[in-house]
């Protein structure tokens, strides 16, 4: 509306300008004046009309985008729903990158100083590359699209080998087959396992710590899922191999992840979580793809055990504030295997709380603690020494505080610390201690 009422006084302006140059001849013949001001009259009414398109193709867009931003909140590679809502959060991975044609390649990574008490998995204090990612996403066909994420090192592995990340292919919006947006879209391919909330924001990047949580709870894994938004309500549920073995399933029975959120207002965000890891073989698959205490979920039964498996569920809160957010989950495991010679069936507990709070626009200060509770013991690994913690000793408890600080340059680049103290204790009592980390790291996307 501000430009209506400034459009109509420059034209006066201009048929004011218009009169005096031919003034005389206008005076001389009326019919000549009436002429001009029915020109410049029906010239204002074309761009009055012009503007009042413009508002409403802009309106329209901006209709269009908050349709994308729900329904991105449960797809990759945004970050957690609840992070839309805070002005200061980082832009998507989407949002850098270049153009080769229609194929978009983006990157992120993060370098690091890591250092531990000398029973802890960095009593050396390393320099590393701590995260190399490259992604690239093209259409493939009208609303579907490939995407795929290619980790050149992470902190999981010890070597910098290029391994495959996520690869899919996205069915977007199959919805609007009955009339209804954004309801349901489909993914196939090796993804995510839609578990909890933590692992939308594990990148170096999009963290505001170095560390995660105890639990940590994330992972990749070939399937297909379904995810889509209706109203304030998101869902994702996937169907996948559910063993750690990328090109082959040793098991019939399947994982199945699922996880269902809801957004009460726009600062809250809530969500459940559930999942079955399906019987996994001990001997071929070994490992779980779900990641858990800085491991994998692994047979503890005996010789004679054939299959293992895992139940979780999980529920996540989180609060934003244009500054800062503060954000909570837990749930609990049980795990179980078919060992003939003992029963080996034991219920996990964890949670995490976490908030961060920005002191300027660029400067941050953020806090997290964490634990895991197994009283009858599991391999925990946290921050020690990962062969000793994953294959020989079980832990009933481990708690971990961090502190950081962070400056954070541009979404695209940020400078953060962190000091964490860690500790536990075994089923037999010994106290896990001497494991204390320290980091500073440098993250970037482009």
């Amino acid at each position: 509306m501000a430009h209506r009422q400034t459009l109509s006084p420059a034209l006066c302006g201009l048929a004011a300008l218009v009169l005096a140059v031919t003034g005389a001849r206008a005076a001389e013949d009326p019919a000549e004046l009436r002429r001009q001001v029915q020109a410049l009259q029906q010239q204002n009414a074309a761009l009055q009309e012009q503007l009042r398109q413009q508002q409403e193709a802009m309106s329209s867009l901006a209709r269009r985008l908050a349709v994308v931003e729900e329904t991105s909140r449960l797809t990759r590679p945004e970050p957690s729903a609840a992070a839309t809502v805070d002005a200061t959060a980082p832009a998507p991975k989407t949002g850098s990158g270049f153009h080769l044609g229609n194929v978009h390649i983006s990157g992120e990574g993060g370098v690091a100083f890591l250092h531990t008490q000398p029973e802890g998995m960095f009593p050396n204090a390393e320099f590393r590359v701590e995260e190399a990612k490259l992604f690239v996403e093209a259409p493939v066909w009208e609303n579907v699209y490939f995407f795929a994420e290619l980790n050149l090192a992470t902190r999981e592995y010890d070597d910098l080998e290029l391994r495959l990340g996520e690869l899919s292919v996205d069915f977007e919006n199959v919805s609007q087959l009955w009339g209804r947006d954004r309801q349901l879209n489909v993914r196939a391919g090796r993804m995510d396992i839609p578990f909890g909330e933590e692992y939308h924001e594990r990148d170096a990047i999009d963290n505001p710590l170095i560390s995660h949580s105890l639990s940590d709870l994330w992972g990749v894994d070939e399937g297909v899922e379904l995810y889509g938004t209706i109203g304030r309500f998101g869902y994702a549920v996937a169907v996948q191999n559910g063993g750690v073995s990328g090109t082959r399933d040793y098991t019939g029975d399947k994982s199945v992840a699922c996880r269902l959120a809801f957004d009460p207002a726009s600062w809250l965000h809530l969500s459940v979580s559930a999942m079955r890891t399906g019987d996994l073989d001990a001997m071929d698959d070994f490992l779980s793809e779900m990641w858990f205490g800085n491991g994998w979920f692994r047979s503890i039964g005996g010789m004679n055990t054939t299959e293992f498996n895992a139940n979780l569920v999980e529920g996540d809160i989180a609060a934003r504030w244009p500054r800062g957010h503060l954000k909570a989950f837990g749930g609990c495991v049980r795990y179980d295997d078919n060992d003939p010679d003992a029963n080996n069936q034991r219920d996990l507990f964890y949670y995490s709380v976490e908030a961060m709070q920005r002191v300027t626009p660029k400067f941050y200060a953020a806090a997290r603690f964490s634990q895991i509770f197994a009283d009858d013991g599991y391999p925990l690994v946290g921050h020690g020494e990962f062969h000793e913690y994953f294959f020989e000793e079980l832990t009933a408890e481990l708690w971990r505080l961090s502190l950081g600080l962070g400056w954070r340059f541009s979404d695209n680049l940020l400078f953060k610390t962190e000091y964490t103290i860690e500790g536990g204790e075994e089923p037999g009592g010994e106290r896990r201690e001497r494991v204390n980390f320290f980091a500073a790291e440098v993250a970037f996307r482009f």
